[in-house]
């Protein structure tokens, strides 16, 4: 998922879909077809815990997320070596946007490039947040400290890793030169580990994704993070193996490839089966250390090329299997992953990746997998010429998600979403994003679901609707839905953290309104709805 100004560099560049990849990741296609006129607010899920009274209740189920940027304080913090109150601060403020936008997860650079922003035994600290390449802690724990910010929000937290960056190219990162690593860099110790692409001084040092000991070592660095924190996923974006850069340059991964057991394996298939290694390798270590943390990558959109591949997309790009060694494909059909974002920051149109045709080709893919499909959304592109400058672009996107049984999407970055250029996170909120959501449920994720709680009451006050209420039993709830019956249905109008807060409504009608709650496990699986309770009018 995710990336940095390099990539919206290539993008502008438009010399092939490999341009766009090498930003952050984040690009995306779309189709000339103008998508079909759709329902106000059509999720790609409705759910139902039942009736509250007479009417049915009703809830969107869809995931809705956007990326917070570490790396060169793209979105946060606003710049290194910030005191801890004004990191605090900024992070907090990201968070308000979140709620304000009706997001349920936010997504948080916390390993941008060998580094980490928590006290780690396996990496140094961020100098993104530091400011400094000594390895010296901040004195405060960030980590902690966001998630627990997230949660009383009930956001979800999904731990942004780069598992094989090991730095950032110069003059903004050290580069390959070891002499500028933190003292405690993992490949100062073990420089068989590293390798440094492209020459020159654009070059930055990887982890060698052949080498089973570096990869071992970058799953426990990931992992210590799983261990150490609540968090609700592991996000990976698509940097494994570097996007080619041309011009005579070479991944230098000689040694390892020499070492390979099997020897019939030429370089590229070498290459995609190490990737490939790592992704079941953490998919099968997370779920045995925290079986709840879900597990997801955010690829480059396009697999292969029809052209190429008869089960390709329908696009003329850069081939993620064969550029990259990233086999997508493969990693949802055998279940290695719980959700994946492809990132389609290509336009409805564009010709060599149609949002409208690439999109199709994922719903395919992972139909009948259990794998849930989000949609990277472009939103750094708003603003760009051509039919980025429709500020109705994004929206229709949206709707054609919506069309393709999409269970959500991710927005980058956090910093586009807060500029809303051209009014248009304005216009796909207002459409798209106009009432709460409950997050998709995955029947691969443990269930405890709650018994139904009971209401005991509901009052005006501070301008919202107060409802009281006690815990079913069962499961311990985590969170909980609020219902209000608006004509025939009752709909989702607010949801939190138990223990963080009052259920309250923040908007009601002028008049009385009648409530029910439900509470939700750790899943989001939820109970039956409560008893029905009225607030008078409030005047």
């Amino acid at each position: 998922m995710p990336r940095p100004p390099v990539r919206l560099i290539l993008i502008a560049a438009v010399v092939l879909l490999a341009v766009v990849a090498l930003g952050f990741a984040l690009v995306r296609a779309a189709s000339h077809d103008e998508p079909p006129p759709a329902p106000i607010a059509g999720p790609a899920a409705v759910s139902s815990p039942g009736r509250c009274g007479a009417v049915p209740a009703r809830a969107a189920r869809e995931l809705r997320g956007m990326w917070l940027t570490t790396v060169m304080n793209i979105d946060w913090p606003s710049r290194p070596g910030l005191p801890e109150a004004r990191v605090r601060a900024e992070y907090l403020r990201w968070l308000d946007l979140a709620v304000a936008q009706r997001h349920n997860a936010i997504f948080v650079h916390v390993r941008p490039s060998g580094d980490a922003f928590w006290p780690s035994d396996h990496a140094p600290w961020s100098e993104w947040l530091t400011g400094k390449r000594d390895g010296r802690s901040p004195g405060w724990d960030p980590m902690a400290f966001m998630v627990a910010e997230a949660h009383a929000r009930n956001l979800e937290f999904h731990a942004w890793f780069n598992p094989y960056r090991g730095t950032q190219p110069g003059p903004s990162g050290p580069g390959a030169d070891f002499a500028k690593l933190a003292p405690n860099h993992p490949l100062l110790k073990h420089r068989d580990w590293a390798i440094a692409y492209p020459d020159g001084e654009r070059a930055r040092l990887y982890f060698d994704p052949g080498n089973p000991d570096a990869r071992r070592f970058v799953e426990e660095a990931m992992l210590e993070a799983v261990r150490e924190y609540d968090v609700d996923g592991v996000h990976f974006d698509d940097f494994f193996y570097p996007y080619p850069e041309g011009g005579g340059n070479t991944f230098d991964d000689d040694a390892s490839f020499g070492r390979r057991p099997d020897k019939s394996l030429n370089r590229d298939q070498w290459r995609r089966d190490n990737v490939n290694t790592l992704v079941r390798e953490m998919s099968e270590r997370i779920k045995q250390l925290k079986p709840w943390v879900k597990f997801g990558i955010s690829p480059f959109g396009i697999w292969r090329n029809k052209a190429t591949d008869p089960a390709g997309s329908d696009s003329r790009g850069l081939e993620s299997y064969d550029s990259i060694y990233a086999d997508t494909r493969t990693w949802v059909r055998e279940g290695w992953l719980d959700y994946v974002v492809p990132q389609l920051y290509w336009a409805i149109g564009f010709d060599k990746a149609d949002y409208a045709k690439v999109l199709p080709w994922w719903s395919k893919l992972v139909a009948g997998t259990g794998v849930q499909l989000y949609i990277g959304q472009g939103d750094y592109r708003v603003g760009e010429k051509g039919p980025w400058r429709e500020p109705d672009q994004l929206e229709r996107q949206l709707s054609l998600n919506d069309t393709y049984g999409v269970q959500g999407s991710v927005h980058f970055s956090a910093k586009q979403i807060r500029a809303d250029r051209l009014g248009a996170v304005t216009r796909y909120r207002t459409r798209h994003y106009a009432a709460p959501a409950l997050l998709p449920t995955m029947n691969r994720l443990p269930a405890r679901p709650p018994i139904a709680p009971r209401t005991t009451g509901a009052r005006h006050a501070d301008g919202g609707v107060s409802v009281e209420w006690q815990a079913g039993g069962g499961g311990e709830p985590v969170s909980w839905a609020l219902y209000r019956v608006d004509g025939p249905a009752a709909n989702l109008v607010a949801t939190g953290r138990v223990g963080s807060g009052k259920v309250v409504d923040p908007a009601p009608p002028a008049g009385g309104a009648t409530y029910c709650l439900s509470a939700l496990d750790r899943s989001g699986n939820e109970s039956a709805l409560s008893n029905p309770v009225t607030a008078a009018s409030a005047g």
